[in-house]
């Protein structure tokens, strides 16, 4: 999330009374996202020593972290006790703060929204966009032109994750992030589209979604791509252009899904997918390679009778 606009690590500190350890008071700091999705003049955090290394070498400008001993030449340390609380306050500060300055939501006049669909603060509804019944549209979603979407469609809702503590806690990461929906996509219904926890969840220009399909926090999903019912598609993962994704498919997190992929009903997906493969199965393969698995298997049963 990009903040309304930039202040330095020395009026960050101020206002939630933190102390920072190196580099430049006068750094700007522009927007707070997690590690995955940081760019430069983001500020992060890392809690875990495992991620250290992975954390001072990516783009963000400010790392807040619980260890005193770490060190950086380009990266201003604050040190807090306890990094995620902190994460968590500045980003549910900032993302109201945000919501606060844009109450108004921006609705193109040949756009049909059913009188019980409920619209959030600063959304925007592109020409000719039609929004069924009950559809329920979160906080700062932005929806391009000749969209449809069905009787009891959820956009924008929290994202399902969760930051565990050492005692075995569950803690929800505030989620900070906005929905993209591009021109001429069309979404059934009852389906639902997690924002993202700090950045984006996208759907790409002429997608179309069937009923009961579930797109997680921060997922990509590109233009032209067939998407069939009860699908599930975690957290982070991105897919490419022109992909087919048939019934019942369950998608793991953080995955890479190339372009003009398809994916057989009831696969389940745990690798990255290279472009113009089709797979199948659970865990999902080369859809040739699992047939010959399961015609082999079948032999197999025939021979122990």
């Amino acid at each position: 999330m990009k903040f309304l606009s930039p202040l330095t690590v020395k009026q960050l500190c101020e206002r939630f009374d933190l102390h920072f350890k190196e580099r430049d008071a006068n750094i700007l700091i522009s927007g707070i996202n997690e590690i995955n999705r940081v760019t430069e003049g983001d500020i992060c955090f890392v809690d875990h020593r495992k991620y250290v290394d992975k954390t001072i070498s990516s783009e963000a400008s400010v790392i807040l972290l619980p260890f005193n001993d770490v060190r950086s030449d380009d990266k201003t340390l604050i040190v807090v006790e306890n990094p995620f609380e902190v994460y968590n306050r500045i980003a549910k500060e900032f993302y109201l703060e945000k919501m606060a300055s844009n109450q108004d939501s921006s609705i193109h006049p040949s756009a049909k929204i059913h009188p019980t669909a409920h619209v959030g603060k600063g959304v925007k509804i592109g020409e000719n966009s039609i929004i069924d019944a009950l559809v329920s549209i979160h906080d700062g979603t932005i929806i391009g032109d000749n969209v449809i979407i069905e009787s009891g469609t959820v956009v924008g809702s929290k994202a399902f994750y969760y930051h565990g503590s050492k005692e075995g806690a569950y803690t929800s990461w505030f989620s900070c992030g906005h929905v993209e929906i591009e021109d001429d996509v069309q979404i059934a219904a009852l389906c639902t589209i997690n924002r993202g926890v700090s950045a984006v969840t996208r759907i790409g220009k002429g997608t179309k979604i069937d009923c009961h399909v579930h797109v997680g926090h921060g997922v990509e999903i590109g233009e032209h791509c067939l998407i069939t019912a009860q699908v599930g598609i975690s957290g982070k993962t991105r897919i490419g252009n022109h992909v087919k994704i048939y019934g019942q498919v369950g998608i793991t997190q953080n995955l890479h899904i190339g372009n003009h992929v398809t994916i057989l009903a009831k696969s389940g997906v745990g690798d990255d997918i290279p472009d113009g493969e089709t797979y199948f199965g659970a865990p999902a393969g080369p859809a040739r390679e699992k047939m010959r698995e399961l015609f082999a298997l079948k032999q197999l049963a025939k021979r122990k009778k």
